[in-house]
Order: C-alpha cells, then structure tokens, then sequence
C-alpha cells in the first residue's frame, strides 16, 4: 500500500511559475527522438544529461510567454505549410520547486514541494535552433495532471522509489502503450545529483549559437518567479510512440504510479477502460486533443 500523500493540483495556480526541462536524462530517448545529433558542439560527460531549456518564461512577451499548461487538452497547431506536422507525447515526472537565493541573489538551492506525471510535448522541427523552438506553441502545449504527491527530497532510495512512468494513447476505440513503463529510479540523474546538477546548470550553462541550449538562468532570473516547474527527462518510446504522431480526437495519457499499490498491467487496464479513478495511488494527466485556433493563443496572451 502507498504511503505517498496525493493532493489535487491547479494549473492556473502555476502562472508565475518559471518551467524548464531536462535533455538527454533518459537513455536512448534523444536518438529515438531523432535529436541526439543536435547535441554534437555540447560538452557533457557521458553520465549526464546534456543541458536544460525554458519552455515557459512568465511575463516575457515572446513566444516562450504564452501560457502552456493546460490538464484535459493537447492543442495540435496547423501544419507548418506542407510538411507534415508531427507531434510526439513526452512522458515525464514534473517538480515543482521553491528557488532559494543566496545573499548575492545567485540560486543556490531547489527545494521540491510535489511531483507529478507531466507531459512536456514536443514538436518535431528537423533544423531547429534551440529546442525552446519546440516546446511552446501556445495553450495547452504542455499538459500536467490535476493530482500529484508530496515530495521535499527526491532521494532515489527513499518515499518516491517505488514510482513508475507511463504513457498511452488512444485513437479511436484502441488504446496502446506508447511510452515504455519505466522506473523513475532508472532516471540518469534523480534525487539530490539531480537538484544540485540543475542549479549547476541554471547558475552556469550559456547559450551559443552552435548548440540547441539557452541561459536559462538568465532567463529565469529576469522573470522573477519565485518557484520552478522542471520536466525531468522523458522515458524510451515504444515501438508505437517512437512512429505515431498525435492527431486531433486522440487522448495521450501519462501516468506516474505507486507500484507498492498498481502493478503495470492493473494501470494499462484502467487507463484503457477509462477507470482513472481506480488508480488511487496514481498522478495520472489524460489529455484530449484538439486542433488549436489562433485566437485561443492570442487570448491567452492577452489576458495575463
């Protein structure tokens, strides 16, 4: 039985909530991603993820402003002129976290507050310049679920080890695994490594022309958010979601569970039969999409 608190959660609550993600934390998934290439000028060892990237920069007046969290719809924007358009689910564990200052105003700690399933959805831009060019395109760009557990520390051997990331999508009546079921201790990095490599990353990483990574630091500073909303990597796809792109009418589903309390094929069958609600021990984010309009993004530009 899990010992994990879960409590409901607001996206609207996140406004000012500063949201960046991780790149290569997962292994296989940026060469399954077909972008593993366009992180060749990036200087990384080979036991860490190669950077991170802002997807949401609160009172910036560019693109990344638009607010993306959205916890029942994926908007599918128009195909880019005549190239087909290709939208790939992430699944991925979020959290949120306090961002402690030191006296010179340089970050100098994390402090998680919850987690929960998150999808940092992404589209497929071959030539891209920075992978920011792929994370926003408006409302509902990013889903993230209504539900998550309390979490102060990430210890990769403590309360949260025994979760689990999933990931589905249904089309019409058929639902299929579209991400492989993966340990969040499987993570490359988790727990503390993780929270001192990312205040590592927003206290020192720069943006070069020759990579697809930003200052994010920067970014985050002139922002002013006091808290973070960070994707920590998304899981291998399976076969299905590695060729499957999202479409209008599907439902992309990811779910982080509690394996004390579900077992993989008890959470595959409740998600396929739509029992949500029987996942008691579960943070699980189920997305309808949607084509997107152009005056959904202008209004949620105009009224922040």
């Amino acid at each position: 039985m899990s010992t994990l608190q879960r409590h409901a959660i607001s996206v609207d609550e996140l406004r000012s909530t500063f949201g960046f993600g991780v790149a290569g934390n997962f292994a296989g998934h940026l060469e399954q991603a077909g972008e593993a290439a366009d992180f060749t000028n990036v200087e990384a060892a080979a036991e860490l993820p190669k950077g991170i990237f802002p997807w949401f920069v609160p009172g910036s007046g560019g693109r990344l402003g638009a607010f993306p969290l959205s916890s029942d719809t994926l908007a599918v924007p128009p195909p880019p002129g005549d190239a087909p358009l290709r939208i790939q689910v992430e699944p991925e564990l979020a959290v949120l976290c306090d961002v402690v200052r030191d006296a010179a105003g340089e970050v100098a700690r994390l402090a998680p507050r919850w987690v929960a399933a998150f999808d940092d959805c992404s589209l497929r831009r071959p030539g891209a310049n920075k992978i920011s060019d792929k994370k926003n395109w408006g409302a509902a760009s990013k889903g993230l679920a209504p539900t998550a557990f309390a979490a102060t520390e990430l210890a990769a051997d403590g309360p949260l080890a025994s979760l689990r990331l999933a990931c589905f999508l249904r089309r019409g009546d058929v639902t299929a695994a579209y991400g492989v079921d993966s340990a969040v201790a499987t993570y490359t990095l988790f727990g503390e490594p993780l929270l001192d490599w990312l205040v590592d990353r927003l206290r020192l990483q720069r943006g070069s022309d020759d990579t697809p990574l930003e200052d994010v630091g920067a970014m985050l500073d002139a922002s002013t958010a006091t808290s973070v909303l960070v994707g920590v990597g998304a899981s291998r796809y399976e076969p299905f979601g590695e060729t499957t792109f999202v479409e209008p009418g599907d439902e992309a589903v990811v779910v982080l569970y509690d394996s004390r309390t579900h077992a993989p094929a008890d959470v595959a069958a409740c998600i396929a039969d739509r029992r949500d609600d029987q996942l008691t021990a579960a943070s699980v984010l189920r997305r309808v999409a949607r084509a997107q309009s152009t005056a959904s993004t202008s209004a949620d530009h105009a009224t922040r």
